[in-house]
């Protein structure tokens, strides 16, 4: 089963939130729905899709997950701009 990692920003770009699942689509439409009402993202307004990365499995999903959140801001910020310098929600782009 592929596994994804992905980072949420607000409207404003100042909060980050990395996450890891295996149905991207719905994990980022329940960010979207607010389903968890206590989250953080919830909290946080983190609800546009801004990077993300395909694994052959889950588990290395969240292997890089960890990864990137013991990583500071620059780094995940750095990261964002070498593929989506204008910081677009690429949910947008699923219909």
């Amino acid at each position: 089963m592929k596994g994804y990692c992905y980072i949420l920003t607000n409207k404003n770009k100042t909060v980050l939130y990395v996450g890891a699942t295996n149905d991207i689509e719905r994990r980022v439409r329940e960010h979207k729905n607010g389903k968890h009402a206590k989250s953080f993202t919830k909290r946080y307004n983190c609800d546009h899709l801004v990077y993300f990365e395909e694994f052959d499995t889950v588990s290395k999903a969240f292997e890089r997950e960890k990864q990137l959140k013991a990583g500071n801001r620059k780094r995940k910020e750095s990261l964002i701009n070498s593929s989506n310098p204008e910081w677009k929600d690429l949910s947008l782009e699923w219909g």
